[in-house]
């Protein structure tokens, strides 16, 4: 059960694929990370987690998700610099720790890659309603909302997973045309945003910074974690990544340092332009410029939002897809969900199977709930991955490691106590739901996975 990955046969193999096969550049995969990190964290959880949490003081919950994010940045950068595979923490745990924390590790990820994408699409609906609105047009209410919140289904999101699925199937050397050009339209909507509403901050809104004290600032940082996951999207591409050991650290730090920049500012913008009792709302940024009467930059704001939070989809629905398809090929899942499309190479089975999944979630369960649950199995892949840094120093040591992390493993370890901390200020109702996730996968296993490879 606990038997490892031959590590040679493992790079050997991973090493057999052509540069001239491979079809992400620096550039494409800076955008796929920054596509991935700014999303439903700067355009939606930013007011709720205000509103709900931290007040004006998710500036510091945001710099906390970062200060841990760049840690485990750097664990990314070494592990996926060695190991250039595109399952990502399945592989780095089933070469160090064996086949059953490898199949957990990937079990947990391809949940948590399910629940974001659904979490993203979620708050995605939010602007696309307002934009609705503003167009004058209504959607019946019991089709915008989940039935926890009144409605039926949360159909615009449901649809808007799908779309993307589809668009995913038809190959990702097409699709990142599409993905570049999203992510662009939605940092320029962030900037608008910047622009037309620092002259409307009043720094009497910041006051006071921490009305829910550091509990909540650190409750606002477990919650905004997940926005940050963008790692490990970067990290399931390095088999289609060009110079991946050069390529894919320096597209991890750019990320990083892009994205963490425009949370700030944009949280202490909108903390700064109106009460953050008045954010717990999807569509904070379109709200926060139509309460100052900025009318026609709400319109272009939600209209570029929607076409921007498509792009974090995107990103994570092919993530998830590579993990499946990557476990697929170890014999853990079905060997049929990594079959490639004859035509456009793509895995179609297993980017449906993900986005199929992670579309009946978007219709159909709470954005907060959705947040949290994928926070527990992020953190908890993220504390793994730092782990995994240290346990493959000390069982390969002569290993090629073409990006070290500094300092020994002072940074690895500081790296899992922050995660602890921050999965510590969880609640219950999430660690449960990822529990029962966890059963599942342990029955999985016993049933199908340990039998197969017996």
């Amino acid at each position: 059960m606990n038997n490892k990955v031959d590590i040679n046969q493992l790079l050997s193999s991973i090493s057999g694929k052509p540069e001239s096969e491979r079809t992400l550049s620096l550039f494409d995969l800076a955008v796929l990370g920054i596509g991935a990190m700014i999303g439903t964290g700067i355009l939606v959880l930013t007011g709720v987690v205000a509103a709900t949490d931290a007040g004006p003081g998710v500036v510091v919950s945001f710099l906390i998700a970062a200060l841990a994010s760049g840690l485990i940045g750097m664990c990314y950068a070494e592990l996926s610099t060695t190991i250039p595979n595109s399952g990502s923490a399945y592989v780095y745990a089933w070469v160090t720790m064996g086949q059953f924390v490898g199949f957990l590790a990937g079990w947990t990820l391809v949940g948590v890659y399910i629940t974001t994408t659904a979490t993203v699409a979620n708050g995605w609906t939010g602007y696309f309603q307002s934009f609705l609105e503003e167009l004058g047009v209504r959607l019946p209410h019991v089709l915008l909302t989940n039935p926890a919140s009144g409605g039926w289904v949360n159909l615009p999101a449901l649809v808007m997973t799908l779309l993307i699925t589809f668009i995913l199937s038809r190959g990702t050397s097409e699709s990142k045309l599409l993905n570049n050009a999203l992510v662009v339209i939605k940092i320029a909507i962030i900037l608008l945003f910047i622009i037309v509403s620092a002259k409307d901050v009043n720094p009497t809104y910041w006051h006071p910074f921490f009305p829910y004290g550091g509990s909540g600032v650190m409750s606002g940082a477990a919650a905004v974690f997940f926005t940050f996951l963008g790692f490990d999207a970067l990290a399931t591409s390095a088999e289609d990544a060009k110079q991946v050991q050069k390529n894919l650290p320096r597209a991890i730090i750019i990320s990083l340092l892009v994205s963490t920049t425009l949370y700030v500012v944009v949280s202490l913008v909108m903390t700064g332009v109106v009460t953050y009792k008045d954010l717990n709302v999807s569509e904070a940024m379109a709200t926060v410029l139509l309460l100052k009467g900025h009318t026609l930059t709400a319109q272009i704001v939600s209209a570029g939002a929607i076409l921007g939070i498509m792009a974090v989809v995107y990103a994570f629905v092919y993530a998830g897809a590579n993990v499946t398809m990557a476990m697929s090929r170890g014999g853990l899942l079905p060997s049929a969900w990594a079959k490639l499309d004859e035509r456009h190479q793509s895995p179609n089975r297993a980017l449906w199977i993900n986005g199929i999944l992670a579309a009946a979630l978007a219709g159909f369960v709470n954005l907060r709930n959705l947040a949290l649950i994928a926070n527990v199995g992020s953190l908890t892949v993220f504390a793994l991955i730092s782990l995994v840094v240290i346990l493959l120093r000390r069982q390969h040591p002569n290993l090629k490691r073409p990006f070290k992390v500094p300092f020994g493993h002072t940074l690895p370890i500081l790296s899992i106590l922050i995660c602890v901390l921050l999965l510590g200020n969880i609640s219950l109702d999430a660690w449960l739901t990822y529990g029962a996730w966890l059963v599942a996968g342990v029955i999985f296993y016993f049933a199908y996975s340990r039998q197969k490879l017996m």
